[in-house]
């Protein structure tokens, strides 16, 4: 308990090291599940042993406390598995494509790796060594989407600076080139990787997903936009199976007990309940759009499971599995020709 007490006395110093707005008693007690009169005597106790601690907003409510500089910082070591926690971020960022945010995790790993006094940097060298060959990162295999370097600059540009831009956007489908004023607010990285903005072309004036591999050209607009306050970019998220943005469903799967332990060690979506069943089956529950995706995920699972709710998701299923089947047999009939002599 008391190396427990201790942890949470450093978390707090490198809470406060590493914050320029300073944290409040109120922040601390919410982080550490503690009573007021604690969290006063963990920013006493720290004041006695940095006593560069001061209030970051002097004359202000509720106080905030900052630690400026000083010796806090030979605390805050560095440890093997961190910095291969780091580079396999980076690796997974390379082999999804993702360049510059590689590139910056890279830079981030080298600078701390160039904080590390010599001595304990030959210590944990051959750990690194061998944490990272057992992470196992690998290129993908297959066809990846280029996107270019710049592009992602510009864009995370205007998402920092709250400016608006102009695309200039070529629809997947119809090939059509469309140039639209938005409101950039974030990214949403997967097999795709899309720009989530807020539209104000005409008609629209809502949130949308513009595929980043679709978008030739951004043109960033003096004009700035002001955050919405109510938006969350994991609210926004989790409204979809994957990434199509409908109206959210109930959906209910059943997944038979010869399914039932893969189907457990997945996260289908982070509003789901597991619910057991006495036959060792497993009934999953959750809400969200996205039902076209949602059925191209349940066709790898093949007649292990079941869609018990909503119906509207089981007559789509049987629609596309009808349609899979109709371009088997015309697969089949096409390589039945090809093969008959002349």
């Amino acid at each position: 308990m008391r190396y427990e007490k201790l942890e949470a006395l450093l978390r707090v110093a490198l809470d406060m090291r590493g914050s320029a707005e300073g944290i409040s008693l109120e922040e601390i007690q919410r982080s550490y599940g503690i009573s007021r009169r604690t969290a006063e005597r963990m920013r006493d106790a720290i004041e006695r042993v940095f006593p560069q601690m001061e209030q970051a907003n002097p004359g202000e409510i509720p106080k905030r406390w900052r630690i400026r500089s000083g010796p806090v910082g030979n605390l805050a070591g560095v440890s093997s598995e961190e910095l291969v926690a780091l580079t396999t971020a980076a690796q997974i960022a390379k082999r999804d494509n993702v360049a510059d945010l590689s590139a910056r995790l890279e830079t981030l790993a080298a600078k701390l790796k160039s904080l590390i006094r010599p001595e304990v940097a030959r210590r944990i060298g051959p750990d690194l060594e061998a944490l990272m060959e057992a992470e196992g990162i690998a290129l993908r295999p297959g066809p990846r989407l280029a996107i270019p370097n710049a592009l992602l600059e510009d864009l995370r540009h205007a998402i920092l600076a709250c400016k608006k831009i102009r695309l200039h956007y070529r629809a997947r489908g119809t090939g059509k080139l469309s140039r639209q004023l938005v409101c950039p607010y974030g990214f949403l990285y997967g097999n795709r990787h899309y720009l989530v903005a807020y539209s104000l072309s005409e008609g629209i004036s809502d949130y949308r997903l513009f595929s980043l591999a679709n978008i030739e050209k951004i043109e960033v607009q003096e004009a700035p936009f002001r955050r919405r306050r109510d938006f969350s970019l994991q609210t926004f998220a989790e409204r979809s199976f994957g990434v199509f943005q409908e109206d959210p469903l109930d959906v209910k799967w059943h997944f038979t007990p010869q399914s039932a332990p893969d189907a457990r060690q997945y996260l289908f979506h982070p509003t789901q309940v597991f619910e057991d069943q006495s036959d060792g089956s497993l009934v999953v529950r959750f809400r969200a759009g996205g039902a076209l995706e949602m059925c191209w995920h349940l066709f790898t699972w093949g007649d292990q499971v079941r869609i018990i709710e909503p119906k509207q998701l089981r007559t789509m299923q049987r629609q596309q599995l009808r349609k899979a089947e109709v371009a088997q047999r015309q697969e089949r009939r096409d390589a039945e020709a090809r093969a008959e002599p002349d």
